[in-house]
Parts: structure tokens; C-alpha cells; sequence
């Protein structure tokens, strides 16, 4: 059954039969390409997302102007005094006491400049039980967390000889040290657990060591591949850490998966009986062309984010798309050149506790032939009760509401700085958090100007977008000046956005914007949070149109079926509609938020529902494209429609599985993350992913396919001319001829 003669169609099966020929060279080369990557990469450096170029809108004017000015601004810093108790105020001895050893203590730190006493600011509350001392660290602000520690310590000092008092540091430094300390590791002991839970699955999947090592391997030299190309392209496009992470998890996915679909279908073909060479090019032509259509469908998805104008997503698109394209190509040459130099011994270092499981792993599953008997004798039911229940899933996601987290919403209480922010927004509102009108003029000490400024922070209040006190900082030099605008509303970003309206729509155009030459845009967390909301709206429509044409234009060429095409895309909306359910009713309104540590956030953070619909558009069709493949791989072979589905959902359903439980395992690990929106992704990602390999492929996916029957295969004829992608890639082109009608004509599908 060697049929080393026939030559099969098809990109897939052509790059795995040269690789199965060649394979010192293929393995060769993709080693020389993995290395000459990382070193290409790591001497090229990294560029990361500029903070000018993170967003459009005011607050990327605002920060083009500091960095051209060339201003470094420092890491702020922040120390609340407040009265424990009602007796005592500012204005008491104590009090001024307490304030004097703090200023004295961060002084005598070295560590700190521009120190001011609330006595010379104003900074003192209505009720005249709070007051803060605020300074700027040295140095570099990014890394002033790594110097603040002797700051926190001198001031820990002073709230030891003043306990009538409340005395806590806040500041963009501490808050930087106490989340490195808290949850700096969180993310890195995410990342490297989740190889070894990968690991184990695969292990208990196939049975023995080095055939689960082998998608493990490959996925992490696509990974570090990847990460090289990285550096070099974000000389074009900027990289970030986010965008890391991001395609960490991406390539551990996706890298996985492709390999668990060749290698499964390869030991599958051997149980049959088939020799180690037609095993593998049954294998390159069937799952291996599955991993193209699905990689590059993925890639088109991933591409998306490039569309939003955001510079964090275009990053995070880029280097997902990168990682799927080098894992795919991985997949169909690497691979089944390492499966042919392995053999038989892919199957060492069985667990013996295994011993009894049949070693190709390519049988029936019961559970599912089982439910597939039940769907397939009544399929209108199972679409109703179906599509009924993942609909009511989804239905709370019609209330999504969507904001940028605020510190407590991120974090809860579990940290003292958290109640610290929640304690000094309560006394100043907006304080922790003010607006800031960066102003350019060709001369910032015009009088004109300074009228305009004056005027500028007393409108500010008397228009009651602000409770004062409003600071002005100017840079004679650069002929720049910094405003400093408490938002009223605080922590309430609904209120404090109405507040950042006021001064955006009413109080600059009545005072700066009278001055001819001046530039003023009001940036901060609450401007940048709502330019980002602005700017991710708008982009919405345009990705979710992108992702949808083009994966449905993919699905039509690879199959040459519009009903295929169709069903694809309405059964992975229906499945990305769930997760937004899900996330909606967990998140938003509580349902069983303790279950996962997020009680009382209230929203979805605001960038999620794009990111998942990207992602999960695109992961769901490794499922889709595989199980779908092997169905019409039946067919092609002769099957009754309803017989094909029931053969490619039951075969499939084992590695369909494995990878699934992969997938939902890595994702949950995020999910226990200590910040919220990255639980909120965590639980996003592994939801979707468990609906989709389970109600989706094994339930809704036959039973729509059992009642479409033949029109499953409907292609009208003007669309005839389309490029045929479809190579008839099954077993029969390899190894013998294709499945015929009635009438002795080829079986087309």
C-alpha cells in the first residue's frame, strides 16, 4: 500500500510528502529558521507602543507635545493625612505636626523632589479632616518603582508616631512597587504552568511521552520563533508586553492543536493497517490541509485588530497572526518529517497505567456516538433545545455595559492601597486621578496666556466640573504649561466623564481656546478612557465586518459549499454571543462571581468584547474546519450525508476533545488571575471554547448538517467559477480511486 508514485493536489499534502522525503533537511531547516529568528530578533531589539502613539484623539496630541518638548514627567506621588476620628483637624497642632515629619521624612530620603505641604497648596478637604503632602519621585518614572521603597518606609515611620491619624502613600510609584509585588509573578507563573498542564493532558490524550511531547515542542519553538520576528518587525509596527502575553497564549493554543490533529489522524491511518508512509500522506492530505484552511482562516480573524487604529490591538493582531503562520507551517513540515524519523518509537514512554487504552486513540467514542444517535434520530429538537439554550445564555449580553476598570473594580480590597485610593477620592474627589490640560503656546508667559490660564481654573470650578484645587505647572523653556484639574465624580467614571465634557466642550473653548497659537488637550485616565472608548467604537463595525467577509470567503473556496460557508459563520456567532453571556451575567451582574473572585465589578472592561470576538472567531475554526473535513471526507467516500456526519463527529471527537480540554485548561488559568479583566478574559476564553467543542460541534453543528442534508452541499452555479481549494484531499487520492455514483461518475461534493 506504498503508492510512493501517486502525487497528491494539494499545498498540504505536497509540503508533507517532501518534508517525509527530506526530513533531515525539513527538521534542518525549521531549526536553522527558529534560531536565526531569535537571533535576528534579539539583536535587532524590541520597539515598544510609544505612550504618544497608544491612542488618536486629545490624549495622543497631548502626549506628542510632551515628547516633543522633550518632558519627562515624573512618577507622582501623594501622602494622605487624615483624622482616624471627628475631633481632629488641618488646623490642629497634631496635625500640623504629623504634616511637618512627613515632609521631612520623604526630604531626608533623597529619593524625591518637589516636596509641598497642603498648608501652600490648599490641599486640605472641605471638612478639614484630610490634607496631602505630594511630591515627584526621581529619576525615570517608569522605573520609580523600583526606588520608592525607602519613601514608603519613611513614611510608614511617621504613621507609627501619629496614631490618632491615618498617614498612607499613594502615587503611580507605590501603586507600580505594590502591584509588581502582589501579582508581578501572577502573570509569569500563568504563562509557565501552562505547559506543563498542556503537557499532562497530552500525556493521558496519546498515552506515552514522546507523542505528547512532540505538540508541545512544536508549539514552543513557533513561540520562540515568533518572538524573534517579533523584534524585528516592531520596527515597523511597535511590540508591547501585552502583545507578548497575548500571542503566548495564542501559540500554545493553536500550535498544540494543529500538531494533536496530524498526529492523531497519522496514528489513526496506522491502526488501520495502512504503512507508516501512507499513513503519513493520508494524514498531510486530510488533516494537514484542515490546518491550512484553518490557520490561515485564524490569521484572516487575527488581522482584524489591525483595523481598530489602536496601537496595543494592531500589536496584539500582528503577533497573533505571526505565531498561527509560523505554528501552521510547522504543522504540515516539521512534523511529519519528525513522525517519519520516529516511527514506531513515537509510541515511547507509555505510562503504564495506560497500557489497557488502545493505542491509536482513534476510535469511536462512546459518549458521543451515543449522542450523536439521539441528534441525528431527532435533529429539529436538538437544534431548538440547542440554539434555545445558547441563545438564553447570550441573552444578558444585550445590557453589556463596558468601561476601563477603576482600581477597585481591577482589584477589589484585598490590597491596603486599594482602600487608600478609595479613601482619598472620597475626600478629594478626583484627586487620585485628575484631569491634565497640556498647553503649548509660542509663549507661555504672555499675558494672555496667563489670563487664559488663570481664567482657565476658575471657570474649571465655578462651571462645577471641578472642586478645586486646580495646579498649574509651568515649563518656561519649552513654552509649556500643565493644568491639573480634579474631576468631580472621582472613582465614578460616569460622572466624571460628564465632568471631563465640561471642561473639554464649555470651559476650554470660553478661555484657552480664545488665545490664537495655543494647543490644549485634556488628557488623563478618565480623557484616556473615554478617547479610548470613542476610538474602539468606531472600529467595531469595520472589524466585525472584516473578520466575517473574509472568513466566510474562506470557508466558501475550501469547501465550495455556501451553505457550509453560512452555517459556519452563524453557529461560531451564536457560540461568541454565549461567552458574551456568560462574561455579562458573571461580571456584570454577579451570577455566580464568588465562584470565580469577582464579585462587585460591575462592568466589562472596555476593550474585551473586540479582543474575544477576534480571537474566538478565529480559534473556533480549528474545530469547525476539522470536523467539518472529515465529514466530507466521508462523503466523498461514499457516505449517505447522515452517515458522514455521524463518522466525522465520532471520530473527531476524541482529538476534538483533548484539544478542547488544552485550550479551556490554559484560558482557566488566567481566569484565576488576581486582576479582574484578566479573569474576565481567562473566563471568556475557556467558556467559549467548552461551548464550542461541546453544544456547537457535537450537538447544534450535525443536527443542522442532518436537516440540511444534500443542500449541505449546495454551491449555486454562478459561483462555479470560484478557485477550487478543495483538492480532494482523502484517503482514496492516496491510495486508491475516488468514491463513484450510481452511474459509475465520480462522487462530487
Amino acid at each position: 500500500m506504498g503508492n510512493g508514485d501517486i502525487r497528491v493536489r494539494g499545498l498540504a499534502a505536497r509540503a508533507g510528502g517532501w518534508s517525509a522525503r527530506h526530513r533531515w533537511a525539513a527538521v534542518g531547516i525549521w531549526v536553522l529558521f527558529v534560531v536565526l529568528a531569535m537571533g535576528l530578533g534579539s539583536a535587532a531589539g524590541r520597539v515598544d507602543v510609544k505612550d504618544s502613539d497608544q491612542l488618536k484623539g486629545e490624549t495622543h496630541t497631548a502626549a506628542r507635545i510632551i515628547e516633543d518638548a522633550g518632558i519627562d514627567e515624573p512618577a507622582g506621588e501623594t501622602v494622605l493625612i487624615q483624622a482616624r476620628g471627628a475631633g481632629l483637624k488641618a488646623t490642629d497642632a497634631e496635625f500640623r505636626d504629623a504634616v511637618g515629619a512627613v515632609v521631612r521624612a520623604v526630604e531626608g530620603t533623597g529619593r524625591v523632589t518637589e516636596v509641598t505641604s497642603p498648608y501652600d497648596t490648599k490641599t486640605i478637604s472641605k471638612d478639614g479632616r484630610s490634607a496631602l503632602v505630594q511630591f515627584d519621585m526621581r529619576g525615570e518614572p517608569d522605573t520609580a518603582g523600583e526606588r520608592v521603597e525607602p519613601v514608603l518606609k519613611a513614611v510608614e515611620g511617621v504613621q507609627r508616631d501619629h496614631e490618632a491619624l491615618r498617614i498612607e502613600e499613594i502615587g503611580g510609584a507605590s501603586m507600580m512597587k505594590t502591584f509588581d509585588d502582589a501579582f508581578g509573578d501572577d502573570f509569569k507563573k500563568a504563562e509557565y504552568s501552562a505547559v506543563p498542564v498542556a503537557l499532562g493532558i497530552l500525556l493521558i490524550a496519546f498515552g506515552a511521552l514522546v507523542a505528547a511531547l512532540l505538540p508541545v515542542l512544536l508549539a514552543i519553538t513557533a513561540i520562540m520563533a515568533t518572538m524573534g520576528l517579533m523584534g524585528l518587525v516592531s520596527h515597523v509596527m511597535p511590540m508591547s508586553e501585552t502583545a507578548n502575553s497575548v500571542m503566548l497564549l495564542v501559540g500554545l493554543a493553536v500550535g498544540v492543536d494543529y500538531c494533536l490533529f496530524y498526529l492523531r489522524r497519522e496514528r489513526e491511518e496506522r491502526e488501520a493497517g495502512r504503512d507508516a508512509q501512507t499513513a503519513l500522506r493520508i494524514a498531510a492530505a486530510t488533516s494537514g490541509r484542515a490546518i491550512v484552511v484553518s490557520g490561515v482562516t485564524v490569521c484572516v480573524a487575527m488581522a482584524g485588530m489591525l483595523f481598530t487604529g489602536l496601537a496595543e490591538f494592531e500589536a496584539m493582531g500582528l503577533a497573533s497572526l505571526m505565531v498561527v503562520a509560523v505554528a501552521m507551517v510547522g504543522s504540515v513540515t516539521v512534523l511529519p518529517a519528525l513522525l517519519s524519523l520516529l516511527g514506531e518509537r513515537v509510541e515511547k514512554g507509555r505510562l503504564p497505567f495506560l497500557r489497557r487504552r488502545k493505542r491509536g486513540g482513534g476510535q469511536d467514542s462512546r459518549f458521543w456516538t451515543a449522542v450523536l444517535r439521539r441528534v441525528l434520530a431527532k435533529p429539529v429538537i436538538a437544534v431548538v433545545v440547542a440554539a434555545g439554550a445558547l441563545l438564553a445564555i447570550a441573552a444578558p449580553a444585550l445590557g453589556m455595559k463596558t468601561q476601563q476598570l477603576t482600581l477597585d473594580q481591577e482589584f477589589g480590597d484585598s490590597l491596603p492601597i486599594v482602600q487608600t485610593y478609595n479613601r482619598l477620592n472620597d475626600a478629594f474627589p478626583g484627586g487620585s486621578e485628575p484631569a491634565e490640560v497640556v498647553v503649548r503656546a509660542d509663549d507661555i508667559n504672555a499675558p494672555e496666556v496667563k489670563s487664559a490660564l488663570a481664567d482657565f481654573r476658575d471657570r474649571a470650578i465655578s462651571s462645577g466640573a471641578s472642586r478645586g484645587p486646580v495646579e498649574i505647572k509651568l515649563h518656561d523653556a519649552q513654552n509649556v504649561a500643565f493644568v491639573y484639574v480634579p474631576l468631580v465624580g472621582g472613582s465614578d467614571q460616569d460622572k466624571a466623564g460628564a465632568s471631563l465634557d465640561t471642561l473639554r466642550d464649555e470651559v476650554r473653548p470660553a478661555t484657552l481656546g480664545k488665545v490664537d497659537g495655543v494647543e490644549a488637550p485634556i488628557t488623563g485616565q478618565v480623557a484616556g478612557s473615554k478617547d479610548f472608548n470613542d476610538q474602539l467604537a468606531g472600529a467595531v463595525v469595520p472589524v466585525f465586518a472584516f473578520v466575517v467577509v473574509f472568513a466566510f470567503a474562506l470557508m466558501l473556496l475550501s469547501f465550495r459549499s455556501l451553505t457550509i460557508a453560512i452555517t459556519s459563520i452563524v453557529l461560531n456567532l451564536l457560540s461568541v454571543g454565549a461567552a458574551y453571556g456568560i462574561l455579562v451575567a458573571v461580571f456584570q451582574h454577579g451570577w455566580g462571581a464568588s465562584l470565580v473572585g469577582a464579585e462587585g465589578v460591575g462592568a466589562i472592561i472596555t476593550w474585551l468584547p473586540l479582543f474575544l470576538f477576534v480571537i474566538l472567531f478565529g480559534l473556533s475554526m480549528d474545530y469547525h474546519v476539522f470536523v467539518v473535513s472529515r465529514i466530507r471526507e466521508a462523503r466523498l467516500r461514499g457516505l449517505a450525508t447522515k452517515d458522514a456526519i455521524r463518522h466525522g463527529v465520532v471520530t473527531t471527537a476524541g482529538v476534538v476533545t483533548s484539544a478542547a480540554v488544552i485550550m479551556v485548561a490554559v484560558f482557566a488559568i488566567f481566569g484565576t488571575l488576581s486582576m479582574q479583566s484578566m479573569k474576565q478574559m481567562g473566563v471568556g476564553l475557556a467558556a467559549a471554547v467548552l461551548i464550542d467543542a461541546t453544544i456547537i460541534r457535537g450537538v447544534l453543528l450535525p443536527a443542522v448538517m442532518a436537516l440540511l442534508g444534500e443542500r449541505n452541499w449546495y454551491l449555486p452555479k454562478w459561483l462555479h467559477r470560484l478557485p477550487d481549494l478543495t483538492h480532494d484531499e482523502t484517503p482514496q487520492a492516496v491510495t486508491g480511486p475516488a468514491a463513484r455514483d450510481d452511474q459509475g461518475e465520480p462522487l462530487k461534493v
